[in-house]
């Protein structure tokens, strides 16, 4: 069955880092664009990166331009997200979904920026 798993979130302080990973299964991983989406409270979701079918190309939301890395492991079936600098705005629900968020949603992993 297709499905997407995300995890590695967690209550961190301001400045600090956290690494989410998004392992997919039940598809043909490698042939798709990949995204990381998330959700503030009260908020709609939103595109923080996406990345392409070979890694080779990337793009960011302005909001975390520079602070987050998004990567992929096609052997793996596995995408990351490496987030650094971390700020109060960023917390939020992130998902992972194909750049085209045609596949069933995960249950995301909840990232909380906090002192």
């Amino acid at each position: 069955q297709v499905q997407v798993v995300e995890s590695g979130g967690g209550l961190v302080q301001p400045g600090g880092s956290l690494r989410l990973s998004c392992a997919a299964s039940g598809f043909t991983f490698s042939i798709y664009a990949m995204s990381w989406y998330r959700q503030a409270p009260g908020k709609g979701r939103e595109l923080v990166a996406v990345i392409s079918t070979a890694g080779g190309s990337t793009n960011y939301a302005d909001s975390v331009r520079g602070r987050f890395t998004i990567s992929r492991d096609n052997p793996k079936s596995t995408m990351y997200l490496q987030m650094n600098s971390l700020k109060p705005e960023d917390t939020a629900v992130y998902y992972c979904n194909a750049r085209n968020p045609i596949l069933p949603w995960g249950q995301g992993t909840q990232v909380t920026v906090s002192s």
